[in-house]
């Protein structure tokens, strides 16, 4: 690992989690759930073109409902709340979450809905890839729908802003419930900067930073969102690693290499391992650390399931 000038991170002093016997979930997740058909292809063609693709593949996707899926491979119980449709993607969506142990009671059917669907065109050797996605068609989730009693039982909430008004009554509760709130911050939608005002660990994308800044300025993006109050800012690099800010200081990590397949799910992946540190108590830098690390292993696979890491534990390069 890397500090390329920047200040030696230290260690977190937030307030403790509750304890896994005063909870029952260790995370409660609102935010998307997709499924993804993804294909490697050579190159992106141009319009009015044939593209030949291989190897053909279906996962299911979405940034709160990966990160969940590595949590509980990882050990940690996770609830999601969302919405799907009563449709085939719907049942698919619902049915891999059950097989990786997420529980899916607080996913909300909406009837004569149409799922959120995406197909991802993955270029390896450019280490590219394009997503076409289509949002659910069903009503937004509402906060009136959020099980709060199972947001009372949790530990820590992950959220990426999909469904704000239910995101910004989640974390509102959060905070006067003292439950730390992390949010993947993939795009700069409406709400962002609200929900980070109610959030405690703020991780955003480079896209969500250059949105914000209007160039590319990560530090002043972190120093921008640390302004508005959480505790934890981070934005990712891809490749270039990531940036974080902690107590007034900013520190790098490195990405950490390997050969790239897809990077579809990095992110997600990043996220679970940032939340599954704090559950275990690590310091700022080692969760980034080892954030970066699980996010590479992604890589190596076609989508953003197949390649999560079997443990976050032990040593790593």
């Amino acid at each position: 690992m890397a500090w390329n000038g920047y200040s030696k991170p230290v260690k977190a002093s937030a307030q403790p989690l509750k304890e896994p016997q005063d909870a029952f979930w260790d995370v409660f997740g609102l935010g998307q759930c997709s499924l993804d058909y993804l294909g490697i292809i050579d190159r992106f063609p141009q319009a009015d073109s044939k593209c030949e693709f291989r190897g053909l593949t279906m996962q299911g996707g979405g940034p709160v409902a990966t990160a969940l899926v590595a949590l509980n491979r990882w050990g940690k119980r996770c609830l999601l709340c969302g919405v799907v449709g009563d449709d085939p993607f719907g049942e698919a969506i619902l049915q891999s979450l059950h097989n990786e142990g997420v529980h899916t009671d607080g996913v909300q059917v909406r009837t004569e809905g149409a799922s959120q669907f995406a197909f991802i065109a993955a270029e390896p050797a450019t280490a590219r890839r394009t997503i076409f996605w289509r949002r659910p068609t069903g009503a937004p989730l509402r906060p009136d729908e959020v099980p709060w009693q199972e947001v009372r039982r949790s530990r820590v909430i992950l959220t990426d802003g999909f469904f704000m008004d239910a995101a910004l009554a989640l974390a509102r509760k959060a905070r006067a419930w003292n439950i730390p709130v992390v949010v993947d911050a993939g795009s700069l939608r409406d709400g962002m900067l609200d929900l980070a005002r109610w959030s405690d660990h703020f991780i955003a994308s480079e896209v969500f930073a250059r949105s914000l800044m209007g160039t590319e300025d990560s530090e002043g993006a972190c120093r921008k969102l640390a302004s508005l109050g959480p505790e934890v800012v981070g934005v990712t690099l891809g490749a270039r690693g990531s940036v974080f800010y902690y107590r007034g200081r900013l520190a790098f990590q490195e990405a950490y290499a390997v050969d790239v397949v897809d990077t579809t799910g990095c992110g997600d992946v990043f996220h679970g391992a940032y939340v599954y540190g704090l559950l275990e108590g690590w310091p700022v830098h080692e969760r980034f650390r080892r954030a970066s690390w699980a996010a590479a292993q992604v890589a190596r696979r076609l989508g953003g399931r197949a390649g999560i890491p079997a443990s976050l534990q032990g040593p790593i390069p």
